[in-house]
């Protein structure tokens, strides 16, 4: 390599690390990083896949697709296996590589889905960062049919770039996980000494303050203090839960039973497989739970809820139900409340799929599945 190209090279790895620095959102990064790619190296098309560990591939970034692979929302690409990913899921493709055809392609040509663009060929190269592996890049240009030593030894150095900056990305998501979890407890311990505490005075005074008078419209007004007091501290105790989950260590239904039974309901439990669930999708649950079984103290006038928890090795699915006053709901129409669309909201984000049944006299089920 002349001293040119290699302080050519130097600046393109300079230029990409420089973009990647600066990306916290694993898609916008991913996208910017892919354009930035193709114009410094003056290919035209490409695309990244994120693999995860069961090897199901995610087309996470793509530019100037052929209208054969970006018809139909990049169906093509969203689906259905290629050399390149089964590859990869193999453990055989450790390093950039020259691939003959895309098989992608091959199939639109075979299926008459659209123009290629001159486009056969692309090469392939694992985003890795030491032991860790992410996903493929896939770089090609119309009539392009094999790429030279020097340009894979380049598309190598940048996606061991591209995998270090997403393992950054990681790690970062980790740790404030980490410390939103830490904050929460630091929140359910301040509110319990402290405005718990003043609550819990305020209660015994009003109660003294009841019992030392002999004017009934003071003893009234005490009692009433004493009643909003209780209340507060019923509220307060119901926070204190949601923000620090006491028993959750116990599991996830008894966690769930016990947030009901401190709410007054009586909670009816099942549960099915043995599978276990990852700590984010645990923490959405009893979320969810939580929201759903305070609608049923709230909203239903029922004393009884019923939950049901099934996990398999692909899904894990929450059911409570109750059989209270219901209410008119159409599926067609918005859902009517904040905490029902946080529900599905926190469903949606894990690719879940969150389902609502309610007809007046008949109670309501809420019903959750997400995918693991």
């Amino acid at each position: 390599m002349t001293k040119e190209a290699q302080f050519e090279e130097n600046g393109i790895l300079k230029e990409i690390a420089e973009l990647l620095n600066e990306g916290t959102d694993t898609k916008t990064m991913l996208s910017d990083v892919l354009k930035r790619l193709l114009y410094v190296t003056g290919l035209e098309t490409g695309w990244i896949f994120l693999i995860d560990v069961d090897g199901n591939h995610e087309l996470t970034a793509d530019f100037a697709l052929p209208p054969a692979l970006a018809m139909n929302q990049k169906e093509r690409m969203c689906h259905g296996k290629c050399w390149c990913v089964n590859k990869y899921n193999n453990h055989t493709l450790n390093k950039a590589t020259n691939i003959i055809e895309c098989k992608r392609i091959e199939d639109a040509l075979d299926d008459g889905a659209g123009e290629t663009c001159g486009l056969t060929h692309h090469a392939t190269v694992p985003l890795r960062a030491g032991n860790e592996r992410f996903g493929l890049l896939n770089v090609g240009s119309p009539n392009k049919t094999h790429f030279h030593k020097n340009e894979l030894a380049l598309l190598e150095a940048i996606a061991y770039q591209i995998g270090t900056a997403l393992k950054r990305i990681n790690l970062t998501q980790r740790e404030q996980e980490i410390a939103l979890v830490a904050e929460r407890n630091r929140l359910a311990r301040d509110l319990h000494d402290s405005v718990n505490q003043l609550l819990f005075s305020l209660s015994l005074t009003a109660r003294a303050g009841m019992e030392m008078t002999e004017d009934e419209e003071v003893k009234q007004t005490f009692s009433y203090m004493q009643d909003l007091t209780q209340e507060a501290l019923g509220e307060m105790r119901s926070l204190i839960w949601q923000l620090k989950p006491r028993g959750l260590e116990n599991g996830l239904v008894s966690a769930l039973k016990g947030y009901g039974e401190m709410l007054g309901m009586k909670v009816e439990a099942k549960v099915t497989g043995a599978t276990s669930i990852p700590g984010n999708i645990e923490e959405a649950i009893w979320r969810i739970g939580q929201e759903a079984i305070a609608n049923c103290k709230k909203h239903s006038g029922a004393a009884d809820v019923f939950l049901s928890l099934h996990t398999s090795w692909n899904e894990t699915i929450l059911t409570i139900k109750d059989k209270g006053c219901g209410f008119h709901y159409n599926e067609n129409l918005s859902i009517p409340s904040l905490g029902l669309k946080n529900m599905k909201a926190r469903t949606e984000a894990l690719n879940g799929l969150f389902r609502l049944q309610s007809q007046l006299g008949n109670g309501t089920e809420i019903k959750i599945t997400i995918p693991l």
